[in-house]
């Protein structure tokens, strides 16, 4: 009997022993941690996607407090939650609502591009296929349609379409730029949502080159930036490129493209009219209107060409007595 109660006394006294000390260590080497880290976790999104640049939510929290880390670093929460942060640590925190999405600045589907050859091998990566001639696309700047981008995504807003190019859904996206991060052709950017006017294209061949190797690249002809009202568009290495701070999705540019390259997703075609019994003549939509549509003298009624008007609704952002309604005139589906 005792040969079986002394082993058993034993371990319990061993294990209680081992219990005692484990409770002492953890008392005495406990590293304190700041409230205000476990307060800013708690209003993170948890999303963990390492967009700030620090490993998950705790590692970002933990670098606001203790690093000095920028406040508004989290794409997915927001303005809500860099104003959360900046409350908790006692600052003020400039954020802009616009929402950031990811945007595939390619058409070069395989529709629309060739294969140059059929890879074989076993891992079917677009970093893998670039060790081969650039990729198998005919277009040196496309998209090689791989999923290395769609296997970042921590909340699955891109992937690969049956025709061989990403996409991706702006809804989901949460701004993290994991996606950016992991193209190896860099033709992801990350852009506002709202701006419905993009080029869509990364090549910089020259003209007939490009064409040749994409049927919807752009050939750098400049014919955009000769429609466009604001100068908001520049044409280098063969490329355009629209400044979203300048573009005002007038769609011009995306009219005059020879090769379709720029995409329009205006859904309205709107133009500006003057209410006479509230205009006052004071010019400002005309020093505004960047293609001159708005005629009047100085304290007289205004009126607004309608040929002339693209619709940017800048001079009814301008008045200020609320002269002028924006009327749409057609509907795109």
């Amino acid at each position: 009997m005792n040969a079986v109660i002394m082993p058993v006394l034993v371990l319990g006294l061993t294990g209680l022993a081992m219990g005692l000390f484990l409770a002492f260590a953890s008392k005495k080497f406990e590293v304190e941690v700041d409230p205000k880290i476990e307060q800013i976790m708690g209003i993170l999104p948890g999303a963990n996607c390492g967009g700030c640049g620090f490993p998950g939510c705790a590692g970002y929290a933990s670098a606001v407090v203790n690093e000095g880390a920028g406040m508004s670093l989290c794409a997915p929460g927001g303005a809500s939650v860099a104003e959360g942060i900046g409350q908790i640590m006692g600052a003020t925190v400039e954020v802009s609502d616009e929402k950031i999405v990811a945007k595939v600045l390619c058409q070069g589907d395989n529709t629309r591009t060739t294969k140059i050859y059929e890879f074989d091998g076993e891992l079917q990566t677009c970093a893998a296929m670039m060790l081969y001639a650039g990729g198998d696309k005919s277009c040196v700047y496309s998209c090689l349609g791989h999923g290395d981008c769609e296997r970042v995504c921590p909340v699955n807003a891109i992937k690969v379409n049956d025709k061989g190019i990403a996409e991706v859904d702006e809804d989901k996206c949460i701004s993290c730029g994991l996606c950016q991060k992991a193209c190896p052709k860099k033709v992801i950017s990350m852009l506002p949502q709202n701006k419905k006017v993009t080029v869509l294209c990364s090549s910089k061949e020259k003209g007939a080159t490009a064409r040749k190797a994409c049927s919807t690249a752009c050939i750098g002809c400049g014919l955009c930036k000769k429609a466009c009202p604001v100068d908001a568009i520049t044409v280098e290495n063969n490329l355009a490129k629209i400044d979203p701070e300048k573009c005002i999705q007038c769609g011009l540019c995306a009219a005059k493209c020879p090769t379709n390259a720029i995409k329009s997703e205006i859904k309205e075609i709107k133009k500006a009219e003057i209410i006479e019994e509230k205009c006052v003549g004071c010019t400002l939509c005309a020093k505004v209107c960047p293609v001159g549509a708005v005629e009047g003298e100085l304290k007289a009624k205004h009126k607004i060409d309608q040929e002339k008007c693209i619709g940017c609704g800048l001079c009814f952002d301008k008045c200020k007595l609320k002269a002028i309604k924006m009327n749409v005139i057609e509907r795109r589906d």
